[in-house]
């Protein structure tokens, strides 16, 4: 276990002093999980991007699909496929939205988290601590 009066290192590897076993805690998981919820919010985006793209190519395919219909002179029964193509189409956009919800929801927590880091960064540099908190 390192010593009390010891210099801690932050992410960028530049000695941070002051910061409390909390304080060290905190900034340490944070440095650990950023780059896995970056990884996670490219990985959501590019899963609403194809969402988007499938949702276009169902409806272009409902739409052949009602003019095959239209066209054909052999009455085919088309409309229990069309049916299931716009459920399918709306799940896809059920999904894409709770996705949507949720890559907000991550982006305000990671917003939130930068805003507090660079709070506490400010008081460190300036020397000012919150009350309770161990002083130079």
């Amino acid at each position: 276990m390192a010593a009390a009066g010891s210099a801690a290192v932050s992410g960028a590897g530049t000695p941070v002093a002051g910061l409390t076993g909390r304080d060290l805690f905190a900034e340490g998981l944070l440095e650990f999980l950023r780059p896995a919820v970056q990884q996670l919010d490219s990985h959501v985006h590019a899963v609403r991007e194809s969402q988007v793209e499938l949702r276009e190519q169902i409806d272009n395919l409902a739409t052949e699909l009602c003019r095959i219909n239209e066209d054909q002179k052999v009455a085919l029964d088309l409309d229990p496929y069309v049916k299931k193509l716009l459920n399918a189409r709306r799940r896809v956009v059920l999904v894409n939205n709770i996705l949507q919800n949720a890559q907000e929801r991550l982006r305000r927590l990671n917003h939130s988290v930068a805003k507090e880091t660079a709070r506490r960064r400010a008081m460190l540099d300036s020397g000012v601590y919150p009350p309770g908190s161990p002083s130079k």
